[in-house]
């Protein structure tokens, strides 16, 4: 495969496995977990290397996985405790990502394991970070860890898809009926955690965050039933990943940037045509209403 055939790969697994789990933390009212998340690993990735001595990916993948599910433990634990969520995901990660800073600063500052490197990756480099197995290519490396936790993230949403609808609309009736909300709760943080943190290295956390809201945003304003939401959701986001970098192309600009410039645009047209919840079709509903 070419090396556009791969950024494209890449770009649309990262656009489907974000914007699937990205529909559960909208209708949560979590849309900036992944944000969070994205930035409280710091610290897991920098204990990861303090550990191991050495900058494999897949230990830093362990590391920064702990960290982005200790995030949302704690940002749940503020929250059960009266804090709202919004502010609760903020102190959470802005605490640990300064953790995150003081080990940099303090036990890394002569290696090159900075912000830039573990944060914000760039997605025309994927092609060159390829996996190898005794001697034989199998690809970008991305393409494996994105893929595979896609595919454990369809496996498990599948499997328990009563149960996360129901958290997802309703939490009180799932306890009533005794369905395990809180087991449910962490079940999917620690799904959207492994999702972002196999997802940023490679792409940057800028397109990981966006795609994480806007398709599932995109979304919620065409549809009022979850498996269709779910399903546009993966198709937006596929279709913005795929025009935003033949628009990076055209302009020689940032492919992740572009990519998330698309889906800000996809996102504003739908506001304004949405033929449920768009500004147009409201503007119009009461017109009529006045008129009768």
């Amino acid at each position: 495969m070419s090396d556009t055939g791969w950024i494209l790969l890449t770009g649309s697994l990262v656009a489907a496995s974000c914007a699937f789990l990205g529909c559960f933390l909208i209708l949560r009212k979590m849309a900036m977990l992944g944000d969070a998340i994205s930035h409280a690993v710091l610290p897991g990735i920098v204990i990861a290397f303090l550990v191991s001595h050495n900058m494999n990916s897949s230990v830093m993948l362990i590391g920064a996985a702990a960290l982005g599910l200790l995030t949302a433990f704690l940002v749940q634990t503020l929250h059960q405790s009266g804090v709202q969520s919004d502010a609760a995901i903020g102190v959470t990660f802005t605490a640990l990502f300064a953790v995150g800073v003081v080990l940099v600063s303090v036990f890394a500052r002569d290696v090159h394991l900075d912000l830039e490197h573990v944060l914000y990756g760039e997605i025309a480099f994927v092609p060159w970070n390829t996996l190898e197995i005794n001697g034989i290519g199998l690809g970008p490396r991305a393409v494996w860890m994105v893929g595979g936790t896609f595919l454990i993230s369809l496996l498990v949403v599948g499997f328990f898809y009563k149960e996360f609808k129901i958290c997802s609309f309703d939490p009180a009736m799932a306890a009533a009926v005794g369905i395990p909300v809180l087991l449910i709760h962490y079940l999917m943080m620690g799904l959207v955690s492994l999702t972002t943190v196999a997802a940023f290295e490679s792409v940057g956390a800028v397109l990981v965050v966006a795609m994480l809201i806007v398709p599932g945003a995109t979304a919620y304003l065409l549809t009022d039933r979850l498996s269709v939401m779910l399903g546009l959701s993966m198709l937006i986001g596929v279709m913005c990943a795929i025009l935003g970098y033949y628009l990076a192309s055209f302009l020689d600009a940032s492919i992740a940037g572009s990519m998330t410039t698309i889906a800000g645009i996809v996102f504003a047209l739908t506001l304004v045509f949405s033929p449920s919840h768009g500004l147009l079709s409201r503007w119009f509903a009461r017109r009529r209403m006045q008129q009768v």
